[in-house]
């Protein structure tokens, strides 16, 4: 009876997986979709403690599980409460690692077990392991740059990269090969000790050489992963739900790193395989400064404006400013002013970020608009409000065939009739080049903390 009971529990797991999925595709359905999901995990968990298959030890084993299933939610919760929006990429990209973790754990207790009766077990258990170990060693290398820890900070480069990550993959495939000839000898053990080590150190190597522009994208590669090893996981140990979550999660994660690449006008094998270049120099020629403004003189022009969009970046998340540009958004448009939001697939840390920290301000979601839909309509825009953001305003992609950033998809922002630049100083950004958008004729730069200058801005429309 109780095997029925959990095929129905699986079942009605499986679906709310999918659901969940379908309404995280879009912003006005995510917090219901990340609830579905919540509930289909739960009901996932209440069916594997269902099965008499699984659990042999009694009570005893019933409450070590309760008790780590407490204790992971009491850590996971206080954690999310604490971690400011700015930590919010390097905290992701460690629930990616130790997704991958505990699928790589979990394959390695399966084959101490002893389940490997044939090949094929054998077989996902060794790419639980290759895969699962990636995921948790290139998750923590991301944490790190993402984190601006010293040893990350530096554009590491590997000579022959290309060729040693081959070769370590190749002997992680031999560990496999040794795991699949013989599963329950010496040569098995072997095996999974090789693959283990291998795996840990490819995950190492793959992502180290990686800038740090680069790792939204990254990110989503290795969620990709965490859940491609949980696939892998499930076909040793009989569970279904596991096998489907985990492809749920590794489709979606191959399909939001494509978008992702297509958004850098970058391929994914490029990504992976071509070693880091030093940025190039700027172009000899006249060289302009960029005009400041104070924010008593921003209010009097953002005053008469009839439409305003503001395009975020990392610099808002920094700032902490969500808050504070909700506030302005109020004021604008009770003077009468249209406002919309620019919201580039890549901007922030992490894949969705900017969209993140606005739901978070209760911005309203209609007002969250995608590059491609606020384009056309940037020559119409009396003003456009950049904070925070630099590669993905930059003109270069569209009319310097010299620069690293060449051809990818911006926010026009250049378009609009005039175009205020927060920031807190004249640096670059992220990836560390030149933007021209601060010196064209329209744009005007407002230095300061985002958060204290739009405040500012709050105020002198309040008196």
């Amino acid at each position: 009876m109780s095997d029925y009971i959990c095929i129905v529990l699986y079942m009605i797991s499986c679906v709310l997986f999918i659901m969940g999925i379908k309404k995280l595709g879009k912003a006005d359905t995510a917090r219901k979709g990340n609830l579905y999901s919540s509930v289909g995990m739960l009901i996932a968990v209440i069916a594997v403690l269902i099965s008499q298959d699984v659990i042999e030890g009694g009570f005893v084993s019933y409450l070590l599980i309760i008790l780590a299933i407490a204790g992971g939610s009491v850590v996971g919760f206080i954690w999310a409460k604490k971690v400011e929006m700015t930590g919010m990429p390097q905290l992701v990209a460690l629930f990616n690692g130790f997704g991958g973790l505990s699928s790589m754990l979990v394959a390695i207790s399966q084959y101490t077990a002893g389940v490997t009766e044939d090949a094929f077990t054998a077989l996902t258990l060794g790419l639980t392991i290759l895969i699962g170990a990636v995921a948790f060693t290139g998750s923590l290398i991301a944490w790190g740059k993402l984190a601006g820890l010293k040893m990350f900070k530096k554009n590491i480069s590997i000579p022959g990269k290309n060729f040693i990550n081959a070769g370590i993959l190749v002997i992680a495939a031999m560990g496999i090969l040794f795991l699949c000839i013989s599963p329950d000898g010496g040569l098995g053990l072997a095996g999974v000790i090789i693959t283990t080590i291998a795996s840990l150190v490819l995950g190492v190597t793959l992502v180290i050489t990686i800038g740090g522009g680069d790792m939204p994208v990254i990110i989503s590669f290795l969620n990709a992963l965490s859940g491609l090893a949980a696939a892998f996981a499930g076909f040793p140990i009989g569970n279904t739900v596991l096998i489907v979550s985990g492809c749920l999660v590794g489709a979606s994660g191959v399909i939001l790193t494509l978008i992702m690449c297509k958004a850098m006008n970058k391929t994914f094998a490029s990504l992976l395989f071509k070693t880091t270049k030093k940025k190039a120099a700027s172009a000899a020629g006249e060289h302009k400064e960029p005009k400041s403004m104070s924010v008593e003189d921003a209010f009097l022009i953002l005053e008469a404006a009839k439409s305003v969009v503001f395009i975020p970046g990392y610099g808002m998340a920094v700032a902490q400013a969500q808050h504070a540009v909700k506030e302005l958004c109020d004021v604008l448009e009770e003077n009468g002013c249209e406002v919309n939001f620019a919201i580039h697939p890549v901007a922030g840390r992490m894949p969705g970020h900017m969209n993140v920290l606005l739901a978070e301000a209760n911005v309203p979601y209609e007002q969250l608009k995608t590059a491609d839909e606020m384009n056309p309509q940037m020559p119409n825009t009396d003003i456009a409000i950049v904070i925070g953001a630099n590669d993905v305003v930059n003109p270069a992609a569209i009319n310097d065939e010299s620069s690293p950033l060449y051809g990818m998809p911006i926010v026009n922002a250049y378009e609009a009739r005039t175009v205020f630049v927060l920031k807190r100083g004249q640096g670059t950004g992220f990836s560390g080049i030149e933007n021209p958008l601060f010196t064209m004729d329209n744009t005007v730069m407002i230095y300061g903390d985002a958060k204290q200058t739009v405040s500012q801005l709050v105020v002198e429309f309040e008196n």
